[in-house]
């Protein structure tokens, strides 16, 4: 049993649970929050499984193929060589992730597979024509960070790919298999971007020159070069999320938000926003311990979101 303090104005409650509340946030987690705090909830507290999509894998493929490119030597960084390269990841993919065979089980002949390969491939070599491997020697590939805040709040994440010029101004690259969004609905990716930019200031006291975003599903590449003040919002808005998701955790009440994106969840059977009933909070909530005591402890757990 574990008991940690999770900070409510005006009141200290305790929360008592054999599951540890949440202790860190992500680009990812933040942004299941900003779209629905009863599917960060499923995931985070609840943790859920769900289905592997042939999308989200293909992406997860698409990536492995480019970090794995640059092992070569630079003149050997070629098209040809990043599609070779697809079928054995995808093999090294399903040794590791062995419930991925599911996306393929009804195809018997090969024949969705082969064809899902083949826009992997496309992908790939798509990239090509957007970047030049043979110029770049990146300074970290599938970088993991993690940096806390002064208010104690851990951020953390997974950079794609991060580039020193000799001058030592850093790039942050981040490869999407989709296509670019629309102006209007950029936001999401800056958001992500600018979270890195924050987590690599905090750690290395350097504010990157530039984020680039690599979209391969639409073969372009949008650039954004922060200042100190987009830094400065981002970590506004986290803190305000992070205070709400605590709020959330002591309370119980993770509010489902019914958008378009719904249609894509695995969770429609457990929402009530379609009849279902969500499965049993998980963490026990004990009220406060002394009437109108103020305060603020933070939970000391190490799980991370």
């Amino acid at each position: 049993m574990v008991c940690g303090s999770l900070s409510v104005p005006g009141r200290r409650v305790c929360v008592m649970s054999t599951s540890l509340p949440p202790s860190s946030l992500s680009p990812s987690r933040a942004n299941d929050f900003m779209q629905c705090p009863l599917l960060y909830r499923f995931r985070v507290i609840d943790k859920l499984p769900e289905k592997p999509s042939e999308a989200a894998t293909r992406g997860t493929l698409v990536h492995a193929v480019l970090e794995r490119l640059f092992d070569a030597p630079a003149a050997e960084r070629t098209a040809s060589r990043a599609r070779a390269l697809v079928p054995g990841q995808w093999d090294r993919l399903l040794e590791a992730r062995p419930e991925l065979a599911e996306l393929f089980a009804s195809d018997p002949a090969g024949e969705r597979l082969a064809g899902w390969l083949a826009e992997a491939e496309r992908l790939v070599e798509r990239w090509f024509s957007l970047e030049d491997p043979t110029r770049l020697e990146p300074a970290e590939r599938e970088l993991f960070l993690e940096a806390e805040l002064d208010s104690g709040l851990r951020l953390r994440g997974v950079i794609d790919r991060v580039d020193v010029a000799p001058t030592g101004e850093v790039r942050i690259v981040d490869y999407k298999t989709g296509k670019a969004p629309r102006p209007e609905y950029a936001e999401g990716a800056r958001f992500q971007m600018t979270f890195y930019a924050l987590v690599v200031r905090r750690l290395k006291g350097v504010l990157p020159r530039r984020l680039q975003l690599v979209y391969l599903g639409s073969g372009e590449v949008v650039t954004y070069d922060p200042v100190e003040a987009d830094l400065e919002r981002v970590e506004r808005k986290l803190l305000a999320l992070w205070e709400a998701i605590e709020r959330a955790t002591v309370t119980g009440d993770w509010q489902p938000r019914r958008t378009k994106l719904c249609g894509w969840c695995d969770h429609q059977a457990v929402c009530p926003e379609f009849g279902g009933t969500p499965p049993v909070y998980p963490l026990t909530v004990v009220g406060p311990r002394a009437a109108g005591e103020a305060g603020e402890v933070r939970d000391g757990a190490k799980e991370g979101v």
